[in-house]
């Protein structure tokens, strides 16, 4: 069974689309703007547009491919509806739009009902941006902070309330924190960002955190609920004695505070090396080209000079059962998601793929058949 291309409207209905063309947002861009790599890149755009939805943290990496996708494919868009992970895995395996973006790689259930939108094939969870999560905070005076996994995992616990908390003083020697009350900020929606955000506190604390799966699952009556990335960084904006987890983006573009992360070997700020050091020791769970990553391998490592907390974002696919030009036009939309500019990335607040990952995403990206 092929997939047709019966839903573009949806791009354009949706809060969050992303329709960016060669004379979308910046009308002044034009290919001789492309890194040289995308220049050179040859690729067949087939006739359509591509409609995508999902993951709010990687709306940024998205606004970078579809001005790329608009200028290598004259006339076509690339129309991204940031609506949180859950919804957009939800949207794809429902036949809505061509591939879903996600924080998180589909389970057991979402991989069935996956399979059944592509004609009987699997669908791929094909990680095409890392960025990092970042511990963002308001707390005005304190330029500086460092937190561990463990603090992190009591401040969402209620059991550490004040900044000034002896066990978040011990890792802040010789800073002058105030008493000012914690309030902590999460996602309300289902989020691969709040999936990742619990599997590192566990992986990182050896199981004091005991929440999992896309629900944040705070200590009771712990914190406030926010939809999506820009409601929980909005907040943090907005509160004195705010602090909440969200794609480095947000915050960076925001001017929030960003908290080092100890996590045993001395306090490590965010950076896209120290990020990046992270993503060379990442291991791949999945076989074939489904590049499902083991998180341990990167949530788990407290080597020196490593910023753990990084989320690799998915664009979810199906390996076959699309149309012929809607096939095309994928495969032509990732591949250019795949070049994109390190610069432009690393502005976005993303860490680029490593070279390694990259052959290997190209692989599955070309092996994507009608």
């Amino acid at each position: 069974m092929h997939f047709g291309r019966h839903r573009f409207a949806l791009g354009f209905l949706a809060v969050g689309v992303l329709a960016l063309t060669s004379c979308g947002t910046d009308r002044n861009v034009t290919t001789a703007d492309l890194n040289t790599e995308l220049r050179q890149l040859e690729v067949d755009c087939g006739d359509a547009s591509v409609v995508a939805e999902g993951s709010s943290a990687q709306k940024n990496a998205m606004d970078v491919f579809a001005r790329d996708f608009g200028v290598k494919c004259e006339g076509r868009q690339l129309n991204y509806t940031a609506s949180g992970s859950g919804k957009g895995i939800s949207a794809f395996t429902a036949g809505q739009v061509d591939f879903a973006g996600s924080d998180e790689a589909l389970n057991s259930a979402e991989a069935a009902k996956a399979r059944k939108r592509c004609g009987g094939n699997p669908a791929w969870n094909i990680p095409m941006v890392f960025g990092p999560l970042a511990i963002t905070y308001n707390l005005p005076g304190v330029d500086d902070l460092n937190l561990s996994p463990e603090t992190i995992t009591k401040i969402y616990q209620g059991e550490i309330t004040r900044w000034n908390d002896p066990a978040i003083q011990r890792l802040n020697q010789g800073a002058d924190l105030p008493g000012t009350e914690i309030v902590p900020f999460y996602r309300s929606d289902e989020s691969g960002t709040s999936a990742n955000f619990q599997e590192y506190l566990s992986i990182a604390t050896d199981g004091m955190w005991n929440g999992s799966g896309k629900t944040f699952r705070p200590g009771s009556g712990v914190g406030q609920g926010r939809a999506g990335t820009d409601g929980v960084t909005s907040s943090v904006e907005q509160t004195e004695g705010g602090i909440t987890y969200a794609a480095w983006a947000f915050p960076k573009n925001a001017g929030l505070g960003i908290a080092a992360i100890d996590s045993g070997n001395g306090p490590v700020e965010l950076t896209s090396r120290s990020a990046g050091k992270a993503i060379d020791g990442a291991e791949i769970a999945g076989t074939g080209n489904d590049l499902r990553l083991n998180l341990e391998s990167i949530y788990g490592n407290d080597s020196p000079g490593v910023y753990p907390l990084v989320l690799a974002t998915y664009e979810v696919v199906c390996s076959a059962g699309y149309d012929k030009q809607t096939a095309k036009s994928v495969t032509a939309a990732l591949r250019i998601a795949a070049h994109a500019g390190q610069e432009n990335l690393e502005q976005a607040g993303y860490v680029p793929l490593p070279p390694k990952f990259r052959e290997k995403v190209l692989d599955a990206v070309e092996a994507i058949r009608t």
